[in-house]
Protein backbone atom coordinates (compact mmCIF):
# COMPACT_ATOMS: atom_id res chain seq x y z
CA UNK A 1 0.00 0.00 0.00
CA UNK A 2 1.48 3.35 -0.48
CA UNK A 3 1.34 6.80 0.86
CA UNK A 4 -1.58 8.86 1.61
CA UNK A 5 -1.56 11.23 -1.50
CA UNK A 6 -1.40 14.69 -0.16
CA UNK A 7 -4.12 16.53 0.50
CA UNK A 8 -5.25 19.35 -2.43
CA UNK A 9 -4.88 22.94 -1.28
CA UNK A 10 -7.00 25.40 -3.27
CA UNK A 11 -5.19 29.12 -3.73
CA UNK A 12 -7.57 31.74 -3.96
CA UNK A 13 -8.04 35.32 -3.26
CA UNK A 14 -10.38 37.69 -2.10
CA UNK A 15 -11.52 41.09 -1.11
CA UNK A 16 -12.34 42.73 2.13
CA UNK A 17 -14.38 45.94 1.99
CA UNK A 18 -14.85 47.24 5.74
CA UNK A 19 -17.44 49.74 5.73
CA UNK A 20 -19.58 50.92 9.22
CA UNK A 21 -17.47 47.87 11.03
CA UNK A 22 -19.29 45.21 8.67
CA UNK A 23 -17.28 43.53 5.65
CA UNK A 24 -19.06 42.83 2.10
CA UNK A 25 -19.77 39.07 1.34
CA UNK A 26 -21.52 37.62 -1.67
CA UNK A 27 -24.20 34.82 -1.43
CA UNK A 28 -23.15 32.87 -4.25
CA UNK A 29 -26.28 31.93 -6.71
CA UNK A 30 -29.01 29.11 -5.17
CA UNK A 31 -27.37 28.97 -1.88
CA UNK A 32 -27.47 30.71 1.63
CA UNK A 33 -23.87 30.75 2.14
CA UNK A 34 -21.93 33.93 2.19
CA UNK A 35 -17.81 34.11 0.50
CA UNK A 36 -15.99 37.09 0.29
CA UNK A 37 -15.87 38.20 -3.07
CA UNK A 38 -13.40 36.90 -4.94
CA UNK A 39 -12.10 33.41 -6.49
CA UNK A 40 -9.09 31.43 -8.11
CA UNK A 41 -6.15 32.96 -9.97
CA UNK A 42 -6.03 32.18 -13.21
CA UNK A 43 -2.90 31.06 -14.67
CA UNK A 44 -1.19 34.30 -15.17
CA UNK A 45 -3.06 36.31 -12.63
CA UNK A 46 -0.72 37.56 -9.38
CA UNK A 47 -3.17 36.87 -5.98
CA UNK A 48 -4.22 41.04 -5.98
CA UNK A 49 -4.69 40.52 -9.45
CA UNK A 50 -7.10 37.71 -9.05
CA UNK A 51 -9.02 39.09 -6.03
CA UNK A 52 -9.55 42.46 -8.07
CA UNK A 53 -10.82 40.70 -11.25
CA UNK A 54 -12.92 38.66 -8.92
CA UNK A 55 -14.55 41.58 -6.93
CA UNK A 56 -15.31 43.65 -10.47
CA UNK A 57 -16.92 40.30 -12.18
CA UNK A 58 -19.04 39.92 -8.65
CA UNK A 59 -19.79 43.20 -7.47
CA UNK A 60 -18.94 45.77 -9.98
CA UNK A 61 -16.43 47.38 -8.25
CA UNK A 62 -13.17 48.45 -9.65
CA UNK A 63 -10.04 48.60 -7.70
CA UNK A 64 -6.42 48.71 -8.80
CA UNK A 65 -3.59 47.59 -6.99
CA UNK A 66 -3.19 50.78 -5.10
CA UNK A 67 -6.74 50.75 -3.26
CA UNK A 68 -5.70 47.21 -1.78
CA UNK A 69 -3.07 46.03 1.07
CA UNK A 70 -2.28 42.46 1.80
CA UNK A 71 -4.14 41.19 5.00
CA UNK A 72 -2.75 37.74 5.30
CA UNK A 73 -3.77 34.63 4.23
CA UNK A 74 -6.53 31.93 5.97
CA UNK A 75 -5.49 28.25 5.45
CA UNK A 76 -8.63 26.48 6.52
CA UNK A 77 -10.58 23.22 5.22
CA UNK A 78 -12.84 24.09 1.90
CA UNK A 79 -16.63 24.67 1.76
CA UNK A 80 -18.27 21.56 -0.51
CA UNK A 81 -14.79 20.34 -1.66
CA UNK A 82 -13.73 15.81 -1.14
CA UNK A 83 -12.91 15.72 3.16
CA UNK A 84 -9.02 16.85 3.27
CA UNK A 85 -8.89 19.88 0.74
CA UNK A 86 -8.08 23.21 1.99
CA UNK A 87 -7.91 26.20 0.95
CA UNK A 88 -5.52 28.98 0.70
CA UNK A 89 -7.27 32.62 0.60
CA UNK A 90 -5.20 35.59 0.28
CA UNK A 91 -6.93 38.80 1.80
CA UNK A 92 -6.54 42.17 0.45
CA UNK A 93 -8.33 45.29 2.67
CA UNK A 94 -9.88 47.57 0.69
CA UNK A 95 -7.77 51.05 2.04
CA UNK A 96 -10.50 53.06 3.44
CA UNK A 97 -10.64 56.99 1.75
CA UNK A 98 -10.56 56.27 -1.65
CA UNK A 99 -13.18 56.79 -3.89
CA UNK A 100 -14.67 53.23 -3.27
CA UNK A 101 -15.88 54.72 0.13
CA UNK A 102 -19.05 55.86 -1.95
CA UNK A 103 -19.00 53.00 -4.72
CA UNK A 104 -22.22 50.49 -4.23
CA UNK A 105 -21.38 47.18 -4.99
CA UNK A 106 -23.96 45.42 -7.07
CA UNK A 107 -24.65 41.71 -7.35
CA UNK A 108 -23.92 40.65 -10.90
CA UNK A 109 -24.81 37.52 -12.67
CA UNK A 110 -22.44 35.20 -11.18
CA UNK A 111 -23.68 36.02 -7.37
CA UNK A 112 -27.86 36.33 -6.04
CA UNK A 113 -27.12 39.05 -3.72
CA UNK A 114 -24.04 41.05 -1.69
CA UNK A 115 -24.62 41.63 2.53
CA UNK A 116 -22.83 43.38 4.82
CA UNK A 117 -21.60 40.87 7.54
CA UNK A 118 -20.92 41.18 11.01
CA UNK A 119 -19.30 38.38 13.15
CA UNK A 120 -23.20 37.47 14.10
CA UNK A 121 -22.94 36.37 10.65
CA UNK A 122 -20.25 33.58 11.07
CA UNK A 123 -22.73 30.35 11.11
CA UNK A 124 -23.69 31.29 7.79
CA UNK A 125 -19.86 31.57 6.21
CA UNK A 126 -17.64 28.69 5.24
CA UNK A 127 -14.30 27.86 7.30
CA UNK A 128 -12.38 30.26 5.59
CA UNK A 129 -15.56 32.99 6.07
CA UNK A 130 -15.28 32.34 9.68
CA UNK A 131 -11.43 32.94 10.42
CA UNK A 132 -11.59 35.90 8.43
CA UNK A 133 -14.37 37.25 10.07
CA UNK A 134 -12.27 36.20 13.30
CA UNK A 135 -9.40 38.15 12.54
CA UNK A 136 -11.34 41.08 11.10
CA UNK A 137 -12.70 41.60 14.66
CA UNK A 138 -9.42 40.64 16.39
CA UNK A 139 -8.14 44.04 14.37
CA UNK A 140 -10.99 45.92 15.78
CA UNK A 141 -12.33 46.07 12.15
CA UNK A 142 -15.83 44.47 12.08
CA UNK A 143 -18.39 44.03 15.12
Amino acid sequence: MGPPSDPVTLRVSALLLVRDRRVLMVRARGRDVLYLPGGKAEAHETDVEAALREAREETGLRLTEQDVEPFGTVLEPAHGQAPGTMVAMALFLVRPGGTLDSATPVASAEVDEVEWVTSADADRCPPAGVETLRRLVAADLVD
